[in-house]
């Protein structure tokens, strides 16, 4: 057993290349959470034929691309605020919130907390229990905020757990938050790979609260991080109306808001994507049952995090394993409010899962 700890960011490709003797190019991603799919071709062309509209300024007010995201998510137009990736979006909503007491549902995404820190909030951790298989008690998140907070943040499902909550607890939620004045913001990055999206998304929720956005983008499910295209929904169009006279006018590039539209639009890829990612999640869960070293949990998104029971055995025994078969997954000890062995993975081709579980099971 290796005694150096050392622990991977999904980023740290080039560090982990260097010390491991690896090229870039073979390693498999399985820490990074992205669709196995990569970029629909069909959008690859259509962008490929479109690149003089570099030459133009984009619309100012991304009108076809939010009459687009309207129709995708069910909601009115004037509801959404485009973006350069959700990243933008939750600095300018914190910005604009300007919240005294933040409470952030965890263990969870560390951006939270990084574009809280500039913002003077305090901000606490709600933890989701293991005991509970990270699902969510409501009556007891109420009860915590009661009196104690104006801001809460929910990733649904969530990063790392990849656990969800139901609309109809996020329903009572808002009612409870609206009651006590706290604003809440979720962020639905992974909600597209839900086995039924409308059972969890809170998107239907913008139309029946105002004390809400419901923040989406395309980096992981439509294979483009590096577009940096999220987008906000919100039916507090005052609020909306504040967070845009500060965002950065043309925030997002032209060629960032034709290949949105292009990708919410391509239909053939979505269910292509939906199938794999399904099929592969509930044959993975099923394997990963079978084998007595790992815990699993119930999994919405495209990814699964798994418990290690074997004594002795820690997450980056089992990531130094993978990484030296080319299989890079995430050690999740950096992870807040995680106690115990944890390694997460995201669902690839079937071959690469297949080499994935072969390692997993000899350890």
């Amino acid at each position: 057993m290796s005694t150096t700890k050392m622990v991977f960011h999904g980023s740290d490709i080039e560090k982990i290349c260097e010390i491991y003797h690896l090229k870039q190019e073979n390693i498999v991603k399985f820490g990074a959470n992205v669709n196995p799919l990569g970029l629909s071709e069909n959008v690859k062309k259509q962008l490929a034929s479109h690149l003089d509209i570099l030459s133009s300024y984009p619309d100012r007010d991304y009108t076809s691309l939010r009459n687009t995201i309207s129709d995708y998510c069910n909601v009115p137009a004037n509801f959404i605020l485009p973006g350069n990736g959700s990243s933008e979006l939750i600095a300018l909503l914190i910005q604009e919130r300007n919240p005294k007491h933040t409470l952030i549902l965890g263990p969870t995404y560390s951006e939270y907390s990084r574009e809280l820190s500039f913002s003077g909030s305090t901000q606490e951790y709600y933890h989701l229990r293991e005991e509970d298989n990270f699902i969510l008690d409501i009556d007891d998140l109420c009860q915590t905020l009661d009196g104690k907070y104006d801001f809460l943040i929910i990733c649904n499902p969530n990063n790392p757990t990849s656990s969800a909550i139901s609309t109809e607890d996020l329903r009572k939620l808002l009612a409870f938050c609206s009651e006590k004045n706290i604003f809440v913001m979720i962020d639905e990055t992974y909600v597209e790979f839900a086995p039924d999206i409308q059972a969890i998304t809170a998107v239907t929720l913008t139309r029946e609260f105002t004390n809400l956005m419901v923040l989406r983008g395309v980096s992981k499910f439509y294979a483009a991080p590096g577009m940096r295209l999220g987008y906000g929904i919100t039916g507090n169009l005052e609020f909306l109306k504040k967070m845009k006279e500060k965002q950065v006018p043309w925030s997002l590039n032209s060629l960032g808001a034709l290949a949105g539209e292009l990708m919410l639009k391509d239909q053939e890829y979505i269910s292509q994507t939906r199938t794999l990612i399904l099929s592969e999640r509930d044959r993975l869960l099923h394997a990963l049952s079978q084998i007595p070293t790992y815990k699993t949990y119930p999994a919405y998104a495209n990814f699964i995090l798994l418990k290690i029971q074997k004594p002795g055995l820690t997450s980056y025994d089992v990531f130094d394993a993978c990484i030296r078969q080319n299989l890079m997954i995430r050690d999740c000890s950096s992870f807040e409010c995680l106690d115990g062995e944890y390694i997460r993975f995201c669902i690839m081709i079937p071959e690469d899962n297949a080499k994935l579980l072969h390692i997993l099971k000899s350890l």
